[in-house]
């Protein structure tokens, strides 16, 4: 790989390949190593059946950031895809977001009217079971947000099976808002853009990556201190509490193990993705890869079903647990990472937050910025 670079960026992930695409256009030279066998992080694809999978489950682009936009769009055409996700709660099918046709399923409702009037009963009776004091888990915030029959059919389960604890022992802020559509309008993002590029992620982070030097397979803790000695600055985007050595504790994380598998059908349930709500169903959803890009044609098809486990030292991390305890945590390796001459820490792991993918390119392009 040689020696002389202004960056040593860890990790091929999105992050790490915005970054270092930017700062060799800026005529910096920058090197790139990644742990696994291909670029790409947790985007990656590849091309199985002639279909793209997405190997560690499904990701659309989505902004209403025009910056952001235009930006991916230098390396790799977008499709049209609109993500439409279906609930499946013990065999009866519901529309996500929660909208009209979903509020038609559970009561029979035909207008907006109707619906919010349920709705609004539903959770005035949880502001007064909870004696009016703001919400307490992620239970009263549900309740109090959506009311009783979205929450029992569409969220606790799956939400439970997500974070692996009963939602009257999780934060309120976990889920945000919860967005409720009074319209038939299917796709569940509002963003501006959105869409798949076409030929997969792992082409277009590739493409980002042209004229950079990447090195595939190689763990920079396997000899940090050579590694560090090749630049002028690290750019890490790995665990933050991997980079210290776990000095004050480790952080927590929830997992995923996906089982995919190739069928001999045309088509295996019609939709990109389903989410199986019901806490008994192991999997929180299945995803169908060949619906993401409608010009694949392919006589099989490829489905990923996603089970949510613990996380464990040496495994993959996908969520963090942004509690009060894992916050406070947290707190200490970011005062660390602070004081640490020549290192930049970036992205979701680096970070312990969950990122969007144009939050994580606003993120770079915030950090480039800086560095100007």
């Amino acid at each position: 790989m040689g020696k002389g670079y202004d960056y040593l960026i860890v990790g091929a992930g999105l992050f790490g390949a915005a970054f270092a695409q930017i700062m060799t256009e800026r005529g910096k030279r920058c090197a790139v190593i990644e742990k696994r066998e291909s670029v790409g992080g947790n985007i990656a694809t590849e091309v199985v059946e002639g279909i793209i999978v997405h190997k560690f489950g499904a990701h659309i682009f989505h902004t209403s950031d025009r910056r952001v936009w235009k930006y991916v769009n230098r390396f790799a055409e977008f499709n049209n895809f609109v993500n439409s996700p279906i609930a499946n709660y013990k065999g009866t099918l519901y529309s996500l977001p929660f909208n009209m046709y979903t509020f038609n399923r559970l009561w029979g409702c035909r207008t907006p009217a109707e619906a919010r009037s349920i709705i609004d009963a539903q959770r005035a009776a949880a502001v007064t079971a909870a004696g009016g004091k703001p919400p307490q888990s992620l239970e009263e915030k549900a309740l109090q947000s959506v009311g009783e029959d979205v929450y029992r059919t569409l969220i606790k389960g799956y939400t439970e099976k997500q974070w692996g604890r009963d939602c009257k022992f999780l934060p309120p802020f976990i889920i945000g808002r919860v967005p409720l559509r009074f319209t038939y309008d299917n796709n569940y993002f509002d963003d501006r853009y959105q869409g798949i590029p076409v030929g997969g992620y792992t082409k277009m982070v590739t493409a980002m990556l042209d004229g950079v030097d990447v090195t595939c397979g190689v763990d920079y803790f396997s000899d940090k201190k050579s590694f560090d000695a090749m630049a002028d600055t690290v750019v890490y985007t790995g665990a933050i509490d991997r980079f210290f050595d776990y000095r004050h504790g480790e952080l927590e994380y929830r997992s995923l193990r996906f089982e995919t598998e190739t069928l001999d059908v045309g088509d295996f349930q019609g939709n990109a993705v389903v989410n199986y709500t019901d806490y008994e169903t192991p999997f929180t959803r299945i995803i169908e890869h060949k619906h993401f890009d409608k010009t694949q044609s392919s006589d099989k098809t490829v489905v990923t079903r996603e089970y949510p486990q613990g996380f464990e030292r040496g495994g993959d991390p996908y969520y963090p647990i942004n509690d009060e305890k894992n916050g406070a945590l947290y707190k200490k390796y970011a005062e660390d990472a602070a004081k640490t001459p020549n290192v930049l820490f970036g992205g979701r792991l680096a970070g312990y937050k969950y990122y969007d993918m144009d939050d994580t390119v606003a993120a770079v392009f915030e950090l480039t910025d800086k560095l100007k």
